[in-house]
């Protein structure tokens, strides 16, 4: 009968199962999220492997691909991982072999590739079937004792197998090679360290095992990336991201000024962080030059061929190159922050982020660990052989016997083993002894053999049953690690260096980063900004939308900040390169920062750090403040003078000279010294004139010897002198006198 293709009678309805939904839901993703945990994204804090590299190292292993033996192609150990150990995709598995074999992305490379294996530009590498590896002697040291059952063995996922729950890890490999994953819930990022320093670290901690982890840190200094850079974290940011297991590495490019002759120099950069693709590194910078984000850059060019090289060009000889490279490690990859999480798979079982100190604890109690479970199967494999070799003396002692029980008996095994208390294993080794074993000095050897191995097993006896032997043991292990990757071998030698950043003028590097043009600022009545190309010096011709007009207009440069004060008592600051052009009316100024409806522009002027400026509200109520205290940094503005509705601010200008001269409404003049007004970061101020009705009009800050000038609306310059101004002089908060004869019909200065 063929297959039936229609459904069942009753429906099939008797094979449905209801399933509650959010049951099911919690644990298939709970079930996914521990596989992607334990299986694929966090490494194991004895080995620093993921289950990944640790196939990958196995096959290798079995498929003898030693230091000294030949290549393999990449395929044909993709194959075998893949057939046998991870069924996951060969794309994933090659990916993974590759890295492995990247010296800019291994610090110490477990595969020693033959072939195309990709370069720091960030191309890849060539497909698997024309590439080849072997591993590296790193990867033996990974794997030393694992014939030794040095560790436990699962069925692989077809269980036809037998694959290792972790390598013996004879290296501290999570800390030397660093790790990165990202799984459900949780992430890893490990940067690679330098082994040397690591070891030493274990040794201080095998000898004092209290170590706290700032002692630890005389040896690890930071970590050591396969590319190089300088990290410019304080120490104390270090020993913290150490201590806690969590933190990050600020690292830089390496750099140096290369004279070109005549006075001109570039800068040439010959190392950059890890991680970064140089290729797009440099296309980056190449963008924002094109931008015009990098006034003080003239041109990059990449001149790199084994070695790293990525020249820059200043636009000058006059060009601080400090200067230059700090705009640039603001704006680029050429200083990028490698994060630390050391969230490891502690004993192999527990995600757990830890400490340098748990991290090589852990590491040094599994070696241990190690150390046992090798000296109990050479104990085990010593007991054998003793034994075997006590039945070749008994067969020595009896020679002639044996070779007739040999001849005549039917089942010689048995008339041995009765005869001489021989053991099953014994009577089997004599029955297989070869002819020419049966010379004389054979007993010789076999005594010799006997007594060695009698007192390698006292030794091993000795070992398992004192702490201070294994850890004694362990030492002489740890040490010759290190002395074959010490500071003086190649792989060894550190690569990266510790500095502090240069201290710069931040707004220096702010002005780095910005053209500096002329540009004339123009602010409408209704609160419209723009930016006009150039100093214009005729204003008339400037357009607005219907019913505004023009409030005030004033010349800057692009790198100028632009300050702006409104009748709440607010300060904003603004880049005048952030303005909007020149083409049509600009935008309002709410969109450019969060001013208050109810509130509109006083003035707006250029910063200059080194003034100070005289509010005052149209109460009268006012104050000095030096300008540097008043600049903003969010777009929400810095409340400077505290004003409560009816009343608010109404004046803001430059304090210059020795004294003030101020105007109410009611048209009256008070003159008196600047030295009565306080200076203050923030506040309502204090009272300058006294009013019955009405407010503020104007206010003048001058110099008495000099006089006090104004203009008519003639546009005619009057200036009264000292003696003129006597009876205007009075203290501050008076009510003063009707002002002087041919002041202004408007009230102004001028």
């Amino acid at each position: 009968m063929g297959k039936r293709l229609l459904p069942p009678q009753d429906g099939g309805g008797d094979h449905i199962e209801p399933v509650d939904l959010k049951k099911a839901l919690e644990e298939r993703y709970l079930a996914y999220a521990l596989s992607t945990i334990m299986h694929r994204a966090l490494p194991d804090v004895r080995d620093g492997l993921k289950p990944v590299h640790r196939r990958i190292m196995h096959a290798m292993r079995l498929l003898r691909l030693n230091p000294d033996q030949g290549f393999a192609k990449c395929a044909r150990i993709v194959g075998e991982v893949m057939g046998k150990f991870h069924p996951h995709g060969d794309q994933s598995i090659y990916d993974a072999l590759v890295r492995l074999a990247q010296d800019f992305s291994m610090r110490y490379p477990l595969v020693d590739g033959q072939g195309n294996f990709g370069n720091i530009d960030g191309d890849n590498a060539a497909a698997m079937r024309y590439t080849e590896a072997r591993m590296t002697d790193v990867a033996t040291e990974l794997l030393s004792g694992i014939t030794e059952d040095a560790v436990d063995y699962r069925p692989t996922y077809n269980e036809e197998d037998e694959e290792p729950v972790v390598l013996p890890g004879a290296f501290p490999n999570l800390l030397a090679n660093g790790s990165s994953g990202i799984a459900v819930g949780m992430a890893t990022s490990i940067p690679p360290h330098n082994a040397a320093e690591l070891c030493d670290a274990a040794l201080h901690l095998i000898e004092h095992r209290d170590a706290p982890v700032a002692k630890l840190m005389d040896f690890v200094q930071g970590p050591d990336f396969p590319t190089g850079g300088i990290i410019v974290d304080s120490r104390a940011s270090i020993l913290e991201a150490y201590e806690t297991g969590r933190g990050g590495f600020r690292v830089r490019s390496k750099w140096s000024q290369e004279d070109q002759g005549r006075g001109t120099w570039s800068i040439v950069v010959t190392e950059i962080p890890y991680g970064v693709q140089k290729a797009r590194l440099i296309e980056k910078i190449a963008e924002l030059l094109m931008a015009r984000k990098l006034p003080l850059l003239e041109d990059i060019r990449d001149e790199s061929a084994e070695d790293i090289r990525v020249v820059l060009v200043p636009k000058s000889r006059s060009v601080d190159p400090g200067i230059l490279m700090e705009s640039l490690f603001k704006l680029t990859e050429l200083e990028s922050r490698f994060p630390l999480n050391m969230n490891v798979l502690s004993r192999g079982k527990v995600p757990n982020v830890l400490s340098l100190k748990g991290v090589l604890q852990e590491w040094l109690e599994h070696r241990r660990d190690v150390l046992i479970r090798r000296s109990k199967h050479r104990l085990g494999e010593i007991e054998k052989r003793l034994e075997i070799l006590a039945g070749y003396l008994i067969a020595y002692l009896n020679i002639d016997e044996v070779i007739r029980i040999i001849r005549e008996e039917d089942e010689p095994k048995q008339v041995m083993m009765a005869r001489w208390s021989l053991t099953d294993t014994q009577a089997e080794a004599i029955l297989n002894m070869r002819l020419r074993a049966l010379r004389k000095l054979e007993e010789f050897e076999i005594r010799k053999e006997f007594d060695g191995l009698s007192a390698e097993k006292k030794q091993i006896e000795a070992l398992l049953a004192s702490d201070a032997k294994q850890w004694s043991t362990i030492k002489w292990e740890v040490t010759n690690i290190r002395d074959k990757f010490g500071p003086e071998t190649e792989l060894g030698k550190r690569r990266t260096q510790f500095a502090d950043a240069p201290e710069h003028d931040l707004t220096d590097i702010a002005h780095a980063m910005i053209e500096r043009e002329p540009v004339t600022v123009v602010v409408s009545e209704k609160g419209w900004l723009r930016a006009m190309k150039g100093h214009l010096a005729d204003l008339s011709t400037l357009t607005f939308k219907e019913g505004d007009s023009l409030k005030l207009a004033f010349h800057a440069q692009t790198t100028d900040k632009v300050l702006v004060f409104t009748t709440g008592g607010k300060f904003y600051t603004i880049g005048a390169d952030r303005l909007p052009g020149g083409r049509g009316h600009g935008e309002p100024i709410r969109i450019i920062v969060d001013m208050d409806n109810d509130q509109d522009i006083v003035t707006a002027f250029v910063h200059d750090p080194k003034r100070k400026l005289l509010l005052a509200s149209h109460d009268a109520n006012g104050f000095i403040v030096p300008e540097e205290e008043v600049v903003a940094n969010t777009r929400k503005g810095k409340q400077v003078m505290n004003v409560k509705a009816p009343d608010e601010a109404q004046r803001c200008v430059p304090v210059a000279g020795d004294h003030l001269a101020i105007v109410g409404e009611n048209r009256k003049m008070l003159v008196f010294a600047l030295s009565e007004i306080p200076e203050m970061g923030r506040g309502k101020g204090v009272r300058l004139q006294k009013y019955k009705d009405g407010g503020l009009l104007d206010l003048k800050p001058f110099t008495l010897d000099t006089g006090l000038t104004w203009q008519d609306s003639a546009d005619r310059t009057f200036t009264r002198s000292r003696e003129e101004l006597a009876e205007w002089i009075g203290a501050r908060a008076s009510a003063g006198r009707m002002v002087p004869k041919g002041f202004p019909r408007t009230g102004k200065f001028g």
